[in-house]
């Protein structure tokens, strides 16, 4: 997770982005192992990604991997194993994305928030997209480090960038303007890499799942225009995530692995006038949002599936 996610392990709180989850039995939920499933096309990913075919001891790994994520951030998704999911690979706009890896010369993906296990990265990756030009980056280096750990890489047989910083402290990531510069970008040295700053106007393809829901209303509006000023002004490129929505912005109560909290989130129609007309020049972006009900045990709630690509 990115931007400003500090947690305090006192009698009762846990602080994520402008969320406090309210625990009132224990100060953190202890990890329950009967949630972790994997889905086929899951469980066919880590093993071929991690070398361990036996589903046994591919548990047995990937618990290993959660119990450390879990001390350095007792967030819902390392809890509930939402971050086993493949998330961007089920965004509309993914074919597109990886297209642009294949076809752009020297297009950069940004994997923004990306909690400990840096999945949808890895599967970008896997799927075709130059590992070499994807920036993986969290506000805790802990969670970019385990990634190794759960896919068993090493930063040469994985060379993917891995940038920590807060997307909310402009001396890593500064608002900018949306570019409109089309002309292509010369190559950057990743590896060199300190802030996202030199990277404004430079990026194809943004990915920024479960990431906007964590703050307020004021703070989302300004993360999406530091995001657009990373975004390429070429046509084609991407912004895209999903993060729980609803029927009419505000803020809403959820209560998830005990935990009750209140987010800040928005509907399809005022998240596209957001980013059509606020964040881009109206009528230069195509803006793409799917409403979905989902279930978590207890809690029901939406998600809301998005794209924003530059016309």
């Amino acid at each position: 997770i990115n931007g400003t996610a500090t947690t305090t392990h006192d009698e009762s709180e846990v602080l994520l982005g402008d969320i406090t989850f309210q625990t009132p039995s224990t100060p953190i939920i202890a990890v329950d192992t009967s949630l972790y499933s994997l889905s086929s096309e899951e469980a066919a990913f880590f093993k071929a990604q991690t070398g361990i075919d036996d589903d046994e001891d591919l548990k047995r790994h990937i618990l290993e991997v959660q119990a450390k994520a879990y001390k350095v951030a007792p967030y819902p998704c390392i809890h509930n194993f939402v971050f086993l999911r493949l998330n961007l690979s089920r965004i509309s706009v993914y074919e597109h994305i990886l297209e642009l890896g294949r076809e752009r010369p020297d297009a950069l993906l940004l994997d923004v928030g990306c909690c400990s296990a840096l999945i949808d990265a890895r599967k970008a990756a896997a799927d075709g997209f130059p590992a070499k030009n994807i920036i993986s980056s969290d506000i805790l280096n802990e969670f970019l480090q385990l990634s190794h750990e759960l896919f068993r890489t090493t930063p040469a047989s994985y060379p993917g960038c891995f940038l920590p910083g807060d997307v909310f402290d402009p001396a890593f990531l500064s608002t900018a303007a949306p570019s409109d510069d089309v002309s292509p970008a010369p190559a950057i040295d990743l590896s060199s890499l300190k802030s996202l700053n030199p990277l404004h106007g430079r990026i194809s393809a943004i990915n920024a799942i479960s990431f906007f829901h964590l703050f307020n209303e004021k703070k989302q509006l300004h993360l999406a225009k530091a995001l657009a000023g990373l975004l390429s002004a070429q046509p084609g490129s991407v912004i895209c995530g999903y993060q729980v929505g609803t029927l009419e912005k505000g803020m809403e109560d959820t209560s998830i692995t005990g935990s009750k909290h209140q987010l800040f989130v928005h509907s399809p129609k005022t998240w596209t006038s957001l980013w059509d007309g606020e964040v881009f020049e109206k009528g230069s972006v195509k803006v793409e949002t799917e409403l979905v009900e989902v279930a978590i045990r207890e809690a029901q709630f939406f998600t809301m599936r998005w794209s924003v690509v530059r016309l």
